[in-house]
């Protein structure tokens, strides 16, 4: 699959801008149970001590400031070109929500399903997988100063309430 250039990313990036400031979707669950590999869900659990229940993060580095990995579900679909390859960018939520700093400081809390998780101030930046898989040029926009601010790559949050999720609930700020 052919990379996007910085000048495609530019030209697609309104439509992320124009996510919903308060009430979004969660389009996509996904949990990685070893490194490099995914099971999309239809429904998972999150837990405030296990994080995505089933998932590598528990024995991955167990850092509570990026328990849950969220990426706005518009740049995503940009980036990846084909809904099949959102989960190589080893989030496990993807949600239709605008995560721009301003919307979403640290410490914002958002409820799906039953679950709330807290955003955390931890950078969630590209990595050598996320060049391997979306390109370099996809890579330096989302780590530039916008798309820091917007929070391109994503945010990281950690649960503070347990509960079930599923594919489609509603996500809101509360």
């Amino acid at each position: 699959m052919k990379h996007l250039t910085t000048e495609e990313i530019e030209a697609g990036l309104d439509y992320v801008i124009e996510s919903s400031k308060d009430n979004g979707v969660l389009e996509l669950i996904i949990r990685r149970p070893k490194e490099d590999e995914r099971e999309v869900l239809e429904t998972g659990e999150l837990d405030a001590v296990k994080g995505l229940i089933g998932d590598v993060w528990l024995t991955d580095d167990g850092n509570v400031e990026a328990q849950i990995a969220i990426m706005n579900s518009r740049i995503i679909a940009l980036l990846a070109q084909d809904r099949e390859r959102w989960k190589l960018a080893g989030d496990q939520l993807y949600i239709n929500l605008d995560l721009s700093e301003e919307n979403l400081p640290a410490g914002t809390r958002l409820e799906t399903g039953s679950a709330i998780l807290e955003v955390t101030p931890k950078p969630h930046n590209g990595c050598k997988k996320f060049v391997e898989r979306f390109g370099l040029d996809a890579m330096k926009f989302v780590n530039s100063p916008v798309g820091k601010q917007l929070h391109l790559r994503g945010i990281y949050a950690r649960v503070v309430k347990s509960g079930a999720i599923r594919q489609g609930d509603a996500v809101r700020k509360v």
